[in-house]
């Protein structure tokens, strides 16, 4: 039976490690940290990476623990919508809308998939010999048919194998997530834009609110108090974000500046080795996309192993390449603080939403008609 060795038991990770088990590899996944921490945020998992779900026959269970209703959009911090689609437009055109879970969730599923006895915790990776396919741990080393390095956005891994490239760059941006008990909030899934910051929410299964804020910030900056940051900038914003801003525990809110492959990689893979996820093409969650991205890594690298792994990266880099630079346009939209090129931006978006109906779907359909391999693209 071929062997497959992953580095990183992250989405990525995981994914690949289930496509994989699937195509009746013997899989190991090492993760460094001692326990899988049930990080408290959320994901959104869009039309292509349930199709990929589905290859894995994960999809169902995917659909059933999230939640996925109601208009979703882009608001002014006023309130007033400027782009707005629904479910059903979704599932229309694209057979699925986009679902919303805890990305703890997420893993659980994954890890039941792959079977808790192939994850290795507290197992660091010191090196990797790309053309024998070792991997070398303080635990001894481990030989592969395949190494998968899923080691997440400052991928060792692809430092050593892709010395000369300057790695992820800052996108400007700072990220603040949250989760709230919705009590007796409405809670619309959208994303608001005012002047170089964005908030977003959505409502999860069991009555829980997903947030998520950007702001314009130099890298690092740390805040005494986060909420009350939050606070600062997003409090006189349209409701229910000061609702849920005072709602949330400050004990919980989690920060981090957002960095993005700035230039991309010329392969996703040498020698026996391949990267997945944010080790290959780490990007900003302007188009909600990196754990989606991750997860089709997963079942098309699965769907080539044992061959030629030239065709894994013939069919990722140029789809992750267009989506990384897509998201950074998003980001340096939603960047903009020059009161006048806000007011044009917003008035722009309201206008060409109003004179095509469904543009913001119609921008998404190259991203959201993606199959997995082997079904013929919608």
């Amino acid at each position: 039976m071929a062997k497959a060795v992953v580095i990183g038991g992250g989405v990525g990770g995981l994914a690949a490690g289930v496509a994989l088990r699937r195509k009746g590899w013997d899989v190991t996944v090492l993760e460094r940290a001692p326990m899988i921490e049930p990080v408290g945020s959320g994901l959104a998992i869009s039309a292509n990476a349930l199709k990929a779900l589905d290859a894995v026959g994960l999809g169902d269970r995917i659909r059933a623990l999230s939640a996925a209703e109601g208009p979703f959009g882009v608001r002014r911090s006023d309130g007033r919508w400027m782009v707005r689609a629904t479910e059903a437009d979704a599932d229309a055109d694209y057979g699925d809308s986009v679902v919303v879970l805890l990305r703890a969730t997420l893993m659980e599923v994954l890890l039941d998939a792959l079977g808790h006895d192939r994850l290795l915790l507290g197992t660091a990776v010191k090196d990797v010999d790309a053309d024998r396919g070792a991997v070398r741990t303080e635990a001894g080393d481990l030989d592969a048919d395949l190494v998968v390095a899923a080691d997440g956005i400052h991928s060792a891994t692809r430092r050593a194998l892709f010395p000369g490239h300057p790695g992820p760059a800052y996108s400007g941006v700072t990220a603040w997530r949250g989760l709230v008990p919705r009590g007796g909030l409405t809670v619309p899934r959208s994303e608001s834009w005012g002047r170089g910051t964005v908030f977003g929410v959505h409502l999860l299964a069991g009555d829980v609110v997903y947030f998520y804020a950007t702001d314009v910030l130099p890298a690092g900056t740390v805040h005494a108090d986060e909420r009350e940051e939050l606070l600062r900038r997003f409090g006189g914003w349209h409701e229910p974000i000061p609702a849920l801003l005072r709602a949330a525990d400050p004990a919980m809110i989690i920060r981090n500046d957002i960095h993005h492959q700035a230039r991309p990689l010329p392969a996703f893979h040498r020698g026996r080795v391949a990267l997945v996820g944010d080790a290959a093409h780490a990007m900003t969650p302007n188009l909600g996309q990196g754990a989606c991205q991750a997860i089709e890594d997963g079942v098309v690298l699965a769907h080539v192993a044992g061959g030629d792994l030239a065709a894994y990266s013939a069919a990722r880099v140029e789809r992750t390449t267009k989506i990384v630079q897509r998201s950074m346009t998003l980001c340096r939209m939603s960047k903009i603080r020059n009161p006048a090129a806000v007011w044009l931006r917003d008035a722009g978006l309201s206008a060409a939403a109003r004179l095509s109906p469904g543009l913001m779907l119609r921008s998404m359909d190259e991203l959201l008609r993606w199959r997995p391999p082997g079904e013929p693209a919608r």
